[in-house]
């Protein structure tokens, strides 16, 4: 899953495909590189933002000024494109999926507003539900759990989504589940989560995880960067080897910023992957 981000904001790269135009040409490269979907927001979900509160600063007409033209015109060039929509918003959702959109990937599994879980099974939409501790700006002062703790938490807090979802009438076999990296994690949790992860397929639905370029992995990197977290442009090593890690631990989807060296890497564990079912298949 390849992103591209229609904001002046996000953590990552926040501000280089404001442009529609530049933000088309780069959902091409992603596709062109690899790219099995497009993840396309226009609000920036980064610790800290107001996104999900009662007035977030970007509404859901603005966001659909960023959002619905980038989407048309990538339906235009690439129609074939299979394209998830990153919004909590019922709005935004609906008119996304009336435009060709395919997949709803909310980042609040379906807390923040009650109306997404109906529009997605109106449209019969394939949707990502997210584990979050709290909205944006709570998520770096949650308390630290143990390892436990945030497995329960975790597990708890999808299988809530997953019944939200299942009562609004969306099919089983429409959900993916993303555990949430960052959102509402301390810096430690990320890796107690991700060590664990291949404990969530026990939910059922395959999971997604987005690890690149977090914040967890700048951190990681500070005693190479003179004691500072790494800048954001320097954590892309750090996010394939977390990408693979992911991959080994149950993760069908990797939502990634760059994707062809994404896609070599992930072409290398895929084949360790099935390596490992043919010994186990004959044991």
């Amino acid at each position: 899953m390849g992103v591209v981000n229609i904001t002046p904001d996000s953590f990552s790269d926040g501000g280089s495909f404001l442009d529609s135009d530049k933000a088309v040409a780069h959902a091409a490269r992603l596709l062109e590189e690899g790219a099995d979907l497009i993840d396309v927001g226009a609000e920036s979900t980064r610790p800290g933002s107001d996104a999900g509160g009662t007035h977030p600063a970007v509404n859901a007409r603005e966001e659909q000024a960023r959002l619905l033209p980038v989407l048309k015109e990538i339906l235009k060039i690439k129609p074939d494109a299979l394209i998830s929509v990153d919004t909590y918003k019922a709005d935004t959702a609906r008119a996304a999926l009336a435009a060709g959109a395919e997949i709803i990937n909310d980042v609040s599994g379906f807390v923040w507003d009650s109306v997404l879980a109906q529009v997605c099974a109106e449209f019969g939409a394939g949707v990502v539900v997210t584990h979050s501790r709290g909205r944006p700006e709570e998520w770096r002062t949650q308390p630290q759990l143990e390892s436990d703790e945030l497995m329960a938490s975790v597990r708890s807090g999808l299988a809530a989504s997953m019944a939200l979802a299942r009562r609004a009438g969306v099919a089983a076999d429409a959900v993916v589940l993303d555990p949430g990296y960052g959102f509402g994690k301390r810096f430690g949790e990320s890796y107690a989560l991700l060590a664990r992860q291949a404990e969530l397929l026990a939910l059922g639905p395959p999971l997604l995880a987005g690890v690149s370029r977090k914040s967890f992995l700048g951190r990681t990197l500070a005693p190479l960067f003179g004691g500072r977290d790494a800048p954001v442009d320097a954590r892309e090593n750090a996010s394939l080897a977390a990408m693979t890690a992911a991959i080994l631990n149950g993760a069908s989807i990797v939502r990634v910023h760059e994707v062809r060296p994404a896609v070599e890497a992930a072409r290398i564990v895929d084949a360790i992957v099935e390596r490992q079912r043919v010994s186990e298949s004959a044991s």
